[in-house]
């Protein structure tokens, strides 16, 4: 089966400004794609072009095999858009802009309200409702947005930072929503908030300088932190020589550095030369030359080191 969501080679500029240079990426039913990069990558640039929103200058794009320049109603038939501000007609209640946008997608009143009481209960809005939307709260407003993205429930979902604005429960609350729609649909999202990809994206894009520079899943991108995989120990402040000496030793560990020193205490990081965790060998290393250890834990490296080193090294 090909892919809900297909681009090829779009590129967009915007006066001497090269916003997109030649993205190309596809999205297949079930995944949900975190697409990140700095402020200024084209993100939401390449997230319009996607969605019709914006026409590129060269390249395309489909919606289900529909392309959105040449067949935009069928392409955007099939798509749930929750564009970055969450606009929307602030005079209206909550309630009143969800049948609007229910009806200017066609349907009647009795599938109508069945659709915008859906969304409610998903969205969680049951407490706005009557509310006008220039009143509510950025995260009330966010919401809004995201029920008139999913109120058709459309096969793809392309969301520019739905938590934007949301407190912490409220983030949860949108993470578990998207995991429950994920099995049926193909969602991209963009988001700055590098733990969000770790807890809903099965795949992970970096761009930079509109152009990709990392596709890989949240654990393929941690592998490449330097200290994924490193074997982090905390001994007592006057052993930490002979401890730093013995793991030298082990031919499994590229290199032994501390981490910290605290309350006589120091936390020595040894790293390793492989993919492999080299825990089992510094374990039985600790236990035959009897050296004192008070805490061992294996680190799995961090998204935002990740993220810093591929945007830093890609700008260089």
């Amino acid at each position: 089966m090909s892919a809900l969501i297909e681009a090829n080679s779009l590129r967009k500029a915007f006066g001497a400004i090269t916003a997109v240079d030649g993205i190309s990426l596809a999205v297949e039913k079930g995944e949900v794609l975190g697409f990140l990069g700095p402020n200024g990558a084209g993100k939401s640039t390449t997230m319009k072009m996607i969605t019709g929103f914006l026409e590129p200058d060269a390249g395309s794009a489909t919606v289900c095999g529909a392309d959105v320049q040449t067949s935009p109603k069928t392409a955007k038939a099939m798509l749930g858009y929750l564009p970055e501000g969450a606009p929307a007609y602030g005079d209206m209640t909550a309630a009143s802009f969800l049948s609007f946008v229910a009806e200017i997608r066609g349907y009647g009143k009795h599938e109508a309200d069945a659709r915008v009481s859906t969304a409610v209960s998903r969205a969680g809005l049951g407490g706005v409702l009557d509310q006008r939307i220039e009143t509510l709260s950025k995260g009330f407003k966010r919401r809004v947005g995201l029920a008139q993205a999913i109120l058709h429930d459309p096969p793809v979902l392309i969301m520019d930072e739905p938590t934007d604005g949301l407190d912490p429960n409220q983030k949860h609350h949108v993470r578990e929503l998207i995991r429950e729609m994920a099995s049926e649909k193909a969602i991209i999202v963009s988001t700055h908030i590098l733990e969000e990809v770790e807890a809903v994206c099965t795949r992970a894009v970096i761009i930079n300088r509109g152009r990709i520079v990392a596709d890989g899943t949240a654990e393929d991108l941690l592998r490449r932190a330097r200290n994924h995989g490193a074997v982090s120990i905390r001994v007592p402040e006057a052993d930490a020589a002979r401890v730093s000496r013995a793991l030298a030793g082990l031919s499994t560990i590229a290199g032994v550095e501390t981490a910290e020193k605290s309350d006589g205490h120091v936390r020595i990081r040894a790293l390793p030369k492989s993919t492999i965790p080299p825990a089992k060998a510094i374990g039985e290393l600790l236990l035959r030359e009897s050296l004192p250890v008070d805490e061992l834990v294996v680190e799995r490296g961090r998204l935002d080191d990740v993220f810093r080193e591929i945007t830093m090294s890609s700008e260089a």
